[in-house]
């Protein structure tokens, strides 16, 4: 595991060096162990190094035997022992023990075909100096970032953090407006955007090779929900607990401490059960809880560990813990408002006390529906099918009718929340139920001079494109389509791989197995889904495996207890934040409208949680990286 950087140089850069150390010690918490660096009249690569796999040999950049390619890696190929056994008995010679020099092979056997083979979670960088290309590639699901700018001087720049590419000479802070635009609805900002004009992501599941100047992009892989397995029930069990158990196997493979994020969910109960079937010694637990009891999981967390001979280990989290803020707004490099962000970065840190490395449950909602959002898509399907008449009158207004607590979390503001969005298409109905900011809540808080900026960009456009390619599946299918192509990468993923690389802790997922993803993807959608128990199929897997109680349960997710939060102590920071004259003069959102927010929200009326916080983390990375 490690961070990478690198550039093109057709411009003969004069501190070429000076700024390749730059950009490198700007990632040396995704690699404190060790460094590497190479350059030649065209290219300036360089990583860091967390040490995990072949600690005494694995240092980087490694290069080809007659030297002509030059590779930078992060992340981790779990099948490359085989894969190094093909290659072995075809008569290729490894210097190293490393996963890192089979991609090297592999790409001079295959050229950019290499990624096809690779079962793992990586981005990484090819040098060939025989042509003077440069070949980057990222994973399927998009477990590590792999940031790029192609210059107009031909020059390609790319790196794991935006801070890296940011100390380029060549690079503006200038700011992408339609991306902030996209941030306020998803909370975070969606590939192949960045808060930064000049910045792009390469999206997971893509490659890019630059050669004189030009690049060429490509998607090399996709889940097909399409070509339905003709399976029993028993039988998707069966196999789907057999690629399971061979994914978290796999993941075990490490020459550092290991141990597991155990959340007290149905996921992460999954794998620290198969963890501990394969494990000769108690697996080492890491838990995290909140002393407001309503989002705290830990008894559940306990039963598990119990269950299963852990050694558990817990942290409670206070309001006081968000003095992290600058922390997390630092490393994240442009705004990000997910607040289980810092549960994530909490329970990293805790764990990095006693492992290097953490397996953990993420990827089973995505590929085995699992969030309430694939119920309310379903019975929207159903709803639509009444006459509009009869939906007006005898559920909708009846239904607006009740009066409900301003909370999320409760049932009739729930339900109030569904009859508002279920009559709409389906993608609009995603982006409702799945946004801080809507069209209309954006156009009562933007100021005049914003709207003209974003010329008519609406970001819940972004959505379509997903639904109109998933058009002849399912509605849950297609929902769970969306998600493994949008939510995942660019909000679940990106807190992990940040929150955990803070503090040079390498997370790995056997859930998000590619194996695991296709198989899933095929399997007819009743095995996987009952609209009565979301999740059917993980959950019968998972009453085999840890208490009963546990499984079958409301699912309570990562929550975060901000509402209170900013009721209370984060109140002062929340209005000195939000009510400067420094805010007011970014020209963005209209102050009154952002006070009636704050004032709403303080005094019970409306849970503007969500809207806050989002506001909140975006005038943090506004003062962080543009002023």
């Amino acid at each position: 595991m490690c961070g990478i950087v690198g550039f093109t140089d057709l411009q003969k850069q004069s501190d070429k060096l000076n700024t390749l150390q730059q950009m490198n010690n700007c990632i040396i918490h995704r690699g404190p162990d060790d460094d590497g660096m190479y350059h030649s009249d065209k290219i300036a690569l360089a990583m860091r190094r967390l040490s995990i796999i072949d600690i005494s040999q694995g240092q980087q950049p490694i290069f080809n035997q007659d030297k002509t390619k030059a590779i930078i890696f992060n992340g981790e190929i779990y099948n490359f022992q085989q894969l190094r056994k093909d290659l072995t008995n075809e008569g290729r010679k490894f210097y190293t023990n490393s996963d890192t020099e089979v991609i090297l092979h592999l790409y001079e056997k295959h050229g950019v075909e290499c990624v096809a083979y690779l079962r793992g979670m990586f981005a990484f960088a090819i040098w060939d100096e025989s042509d003077k290309s440069l070949f980057i590639a990222r994973d399927r699901v998009g477990k590590k970032p792999l940031l790029y700018s192609h210059l107009p001087s031909g020059d390609l720049i790319f790196g794991s953090e935006f801070r890296a590419l940011l100390k380029h000479p060549q690079i503006s802070n200038e700011v992408d407006y339609q991306a902030i635009d996209n941030y306020l609805s998803f909370l975070c900002i969606p590939a192949p955007q960045t808060a930064f004009k000049q910045i792009r992501k390469l999206e997971p599941a893509h490659w890019l090779r630059w050669k004189n100047g030009e690049i060429k992009i490509e998607k090399y892989w996709s889940p097909d929900f399409s070509d339905k397995l003709q399976i029993s029930e028993e039988e998707a069990e069966a196999e789907t607990l057999r690629i399971l158990r061979e994914a978290t196997k796999l993941r075990m493979i490490s020459e550092v401490p290991l141990g597991a994020f155990l959340s007290g969910g149905v996921d992460s109960s999954i794998i620290t059960a198969l963890m501990a079937e394969v494990s000769e010694n108690p697996v080492k637990t890491f838990s995290i809880g909140f002393e407001e009891q309503d989002y705290s999981e830990l008894k559940f967390a306990r039963k598990v560990a119990e269950h299963i001979g852990a050694e558990h280990n817990e942290f409670i989290i206070k309001a006081d813990a968000l003095d992290v803020l600058p922390k997390l707004v630092e490393h994240y490099g442009e705004p990000y408002a997910d607040s289980s962000a810092i549960p994530t970065y909490y329970v990293a840190k805790e764990t990095r006390k006693h492992v290097t490395v953490a397996l953990n449950g993420d990827g089973g909602d995505e590929s085995f529906a699992g969030y309430e959002r694939y119920a309310a898509m379903n019975l929207a399907e159903k709803y639509q099918k009444f006459p509009s008449i009869l939906r007006k009158s005898l559920i909708e207004l009846p239904i607006s009718l009740i009066p409900a607590p301003n909370n999320f979390r409760n049932r009739i503001q729930r339900t109030k929340r569904f009859i508002k969005s279920a009559s709409l298409p389906k993608d609009e109905r995603y982006f409702q139920w799945m946004c801080a900011f809507d069209e209309e809540a954006k156009q009562n808080i933007y100021t005049a001079s914003f709207r003209q900026e974003l010329n008519g960009f609406k970001s819940s456009d972004l959505l379509k494109k997903w639904f109109t390619a998933s058009k002849n599946l399912s509605i849950v299918d297609a929902t769970m389509t969306t998600d493994i192509m949008t939510y995942l990468p660019n909000d679940l993923l990106v807190k992990v791989d940040i929150a955990a690389m803070a503090n040079s802790l390498e997370a790995r997922s056997p859930l998000l197995d590619q194996e695991l993803i296709e198989f899933a993807a095929r399997l007819p959608e009743a095995i996987k889904f009952r609209a009565s128990e979301p999740k059917y199929l993980l959950k019968k897997i998972a009453a085999k495996l840890v208490p009963h109680e546990v499984v079958y349960r409301p699912k309570m997710g990562f929550g975060v207890p901000i509402s209170e939060w900013l009721k209370s102590s984060m109140q002062p920071f929340l209005r000195e934040t939000l009510l400067s004259s420094k805010f007011e003069k970014r020209g963005l959102f209209r102050l009154e409208a952002v006070k009636l927010l704050i004032e709403e929200h303080i005094k019970g009326e409306k849970d503007n949680s969500n809207k806050l916080w989002t506001l909140l983390m975006l005038e943090m990375w506004f003062q962080r990286f543009i002023d």
